[in-house]
């Protein structure tokens, strides 16, 4: 009887704190959406801010499992990576964020992978980076480029700030011959020379 009632504290307990933190969310994600007017008044809107003010709103909703899903924000664009249910929830998941304050637009890169396969997905995946960034350190040109890689769905997606379009397209393409990878999405973006 002992064991029963542990599993009920234990359950009780985590599901109070879940609670509690989406509570949190929810009353951040109001509190700025009533403040809207304010917001460029006081609170600078800077990419680190809607990233976390996405994540917030990701967690707080139902329809999505935020903890799947990697946001990145670039000059007021929002991306989102990951593995996800449904299509119900990749499309979720863009209409939320589009509708918080500063997000210029949402570039949804959401992955539909059921759950049953996720496991799998993912081990492939994170091989699939590995030799991504095994064959940029080998390259002359892209081993010292900042270029960060992410796959979801055998989909390699590279991001970060290069010198030229040059380094750009090699990355592209070095990524693409890659064993296992189904196609590549080029976010990198050219310093500007000034």
């Amino acid at each position: 009887m002992f064991d029963k009632e542990k599993k009920m504290m234990k359950k009780a307990y985590y599901w109070g704190t879940l609670c509690a933190a989406l509570v949190v969310g929810v009353t951040f994600i109001a509190g700025s959406a009533t403040a809207a007017g304010k917001v460029s008044e006081k609170t600078p809107i800077n990419d680190a801010w809607l990233t976390a003010k996405t994540k917030i709103a990701l967690a707080a909703d139902g329809r999505v499992k935020g903890r799947q899903i990697d946001v990145e924000t670039t000059k007021g664009v929002v991306m989102l990576r990951g593995k996800v249910d449904s299509d119900v929830a990749k499309h979720a998941a863009a209409d939320i964020v589009k509708m918080l304050e500063g997000v210029k637009s949402v570039k949804n890169d959401l992955e539909v992978v059921a759950p049953s396969a996720r496991e799998v997905v993912v081990e492939e995946d994170e091989a699939i980076t590995a030799r991504v960034k095994e064959d940029f350190a080998k390259d002359a040109h892209l081993k010292n480029a900042a270029i960060a890689v992410q796959t979801n769905a055998g989909v390699v997606s590279l991001t970060g700030e290069v010198r030229d379009i040059i380094t750009s397209a090699n990355a592209s393409w070095a990524a693409w011959f890659v064993l296992g990878v189904r196609s590549v999405k080029n976010d990198l973006t050219v310093k500007e020379n000034g």
